[in-house]
């Protein structure tokens, strides 16, 4: 397992995606696979950027681990902002005109689509939320 712990800005997504994405390659992540991963770091990297600590900045943890006896990949998220779960909220209907729905909630849906798993824990005065999802590797 390894971590990276960053000030959690819009700024710093990036190098977050890029810290996730050089794991992903060393274990030979498929490239479909790991976009999809990279939409669900980006979504959940930044909620916790723009509501965790707003208006300050405060500190986030972002956790890989590889597991190669299960091909499967956990990321884990760990800030000490604001108490959120993201799975309490209600999924948006998706059946609704677009113009009908109330703003939010698409971002964490396609996070639950497109994950095996999503997991959220308060802990400590510590949001924890871990996403894990299976992998196939790069046939290169």
């Amino acid at each position: 397992m390894e971590e990276l712990t960053i000030e959690a800005t819009p700024e710093n997504i990036d190098t977050v995606v890029e810290f996730v994405d050089s794991k992903l390659e060393e274990f030979g992540c498929d490239m479909n696979e790991q976009m999809a991963i990279d939409v669900a770091i980006d979504e959940l990297f930044t909620n916790i950027a723009s509501y965790a600590y707003s208006p300050e900045v405060g500190l986030a943890t972002v956790r890989v681990d590889l597991k190669e006896d299960t091909m499967s990949v956990e990321i884990t998220f760990i800030d000490q902002g604001k108490k959120f779960d993201p799975l309490a909220k209600e999924d948006p209907d998706t059946t609704l005109d677009i113009e009908d729905r109330p703003i939010g909630g698409m971002g964490i849906l396609i996070v639950k689509k497109s994950m095996d798993s999503v997991d959220y824990e308060y802990k400590d005065g510590k949001n924890i939320l871990t996403i894990r999802k299976k992998i196939k590797k790069d046939p290169e």
